[in-house]
């Protein structure tokens, strides 16, 4: 048995094999867009995968070396194959979809030009033109029952995916879609399914692992951490180098760190401490500056990772994640402590806080209040909150001039909020 190029065999501890795709270490340097994946176990099937793959990799190894692209890798114009592939060379995907996102989106791809039609071909060997609104419920279907049961979740980021590239490829090649219904993925109807709410880590989670990754000389993942709950910053503009030294503290901004949002865009310049009026200055953030004290300045970048003497590169992001979570198993941290978790986090704590919505987006640069909603968690401190709060407009309603002494509001509510120090939690 003969194994497709960039593919290899490894024997599970169950005894079964499994087939996975990998892009050479050279290449991967080289930034290659083609994802290194499993395949599963049924041969003919990781064979059928690897070569669409393999397709892929030869085309944008053509590319690279600046030679016209002749060879069977080529989709034909006019095909889902084709349409995908104009997709990811459009600006609505190399300037919008993150670089971390972009294996969820090849995969999302594959997974629907290799699904089969009943006469057996590829829906990505088919014309764009024989998709249709019926064709496009029944693909829905078709990825929604998978083979290990249902995968709601999948495929309804199929179908958004799909909207989005028919949409972006229509406007730039108007003459290769229909004319009728130019985006049969338009109203699609999707399965109802309850979404799952990202989870969050606490402050005290967040520092003891911060803490734990000193001790064991791992400052910059503690320092990532920190970032990610106290300055709300995405993990992947972290580690990729979007947060300076010369953000820090600047000589012309001394008690501030500016911290850039790549995908919004923005800037959020974050105030570190405060000169009250008797002079004494207070630190809001004196934790997390001294999580940082303890990361060696290796560049302009805060996180980067040593590679020879004089020498610093950042981190991979795959890299950053491994040691995350060896360092949350060795803590005995949660099983959902993550990077994103420790941003959640720290979007929780201010909706803890109860800040107002224009407060919070100030401090996390969300443009919509949408996106900045999505991220408020019901936790037992909002709820605590909410109660207490409802609870004081009843007793200040009952209250009202003329009701009689006894239904006076309790000494724990003032001007309808309760005293903090009478109250526990």
């Amino acid at each position: 048995m003969q194994l497709p190029r960039h593919v290899r065999i490894k024997r599970l501890k169950s005894g079964a094999t499994s087939y996975y795709y990998e892009v050479p270490t050279k290449y991967r340097a080289m930034k290659c867009p083609v994802p290194s994946e499993p395949l599963g176990s049924d041969f003919a099937l990781a064979c059928e995968k690897a070569n669409t793959l393999n397709r892929l990799f030869d085309e944008w190894d053509q590319q690279r070396k600046g030679q016209p692209i002749e060879t069977p890798a080529a989709p034909k114009i006019g095909t889902v194959d084709w349409l995908f592939r104009e997709y990811k060379q459009s600006l609505a995907y190399t300037k919008k979809v993150a670089v971390r996102s972009r294996r969820d989106y090849e995969w999302a791809m594959t997974l629907l030009c290799d699904a089969l039609t009943k006469s057996g071909d590829r829906v990505g060997s088919r014309p764009i033109r024989t998709i249709t609104p019926r064709g496009a419920d029944k693909l829905y279907q078709k990825i929604v029952i998978g083979p290990n049961g249902r995968r709601d979740r999948t495929a309804e980021k199929v179908v958004k995916l799909c909207r989005k590239a028919w949409r972006v490829v229509h406007r730039l090649f108007p003459d290769e879609f229909p004319k009728d219904v130019p985006n049969p993925w338009l109203g699609v109807t999707l399965e109802n399914r309850v979404k799952k709410a990202k989870p969050a880590v606490t402050r005290d989670d967040v520092y003891d692992f911060a803490h734990g990754c000193i001790a064991a000389g791992e400052p910059e993942v503690a320092a990532v951490a920190v970032i990610c709950f106290e300055w709300l910053q995405r993990p992947e503009n972290v580690i990729a180098g979007y947060i300076k030294w010369s953000d820090y503290r600047a000589p012309s901004a001394p008690t501030i760190v500016r911290v850039a949002h790549h995908k919004t865009g923005t800037v959020a310049p974050h105030p570190l401490e405060e000169t009250l009026p008797d002079g004494t200055v207070f630190k809001f953030y004196a934790d997390a500056e001294e999580v940082l004290a303890a990361v060696p300045r290796r560049g302009v970048s805060m996180i980067l990772r040593e590679v020879s003497k004089g020498v610093a590169k950042p981190f991979a992001f795959p890299t950053m994640q491994h040691k995350v979570q060896r360092m949350r198993k060795k803590l005995g941290l949660p099983a959902h402590f993550t990077m994103d978790a420790c941003r959640h986090g720290g979007m929780t704590e201010l909706e803890e806080a109860e800040l107002t919505d224009g407060q919070g987006r100030a401090l996390s640069t969300h443009r919509t209040q949408q996106s900045y909603e999505g991220y408020a968690k019901r936790t037992a401190k909002r709820m605590l909150s909410a109660t207490r709060k409802r609870h004081a407009h009843r007793l200040a309603e009952q209250n009202e001039p003329g009701d009689s002494v006894r239904n006076e509001a309790p000494e724990t509510v003032r001007n309808g909020t309760p005293e903090q120090s009478k109250i526990t939690s």
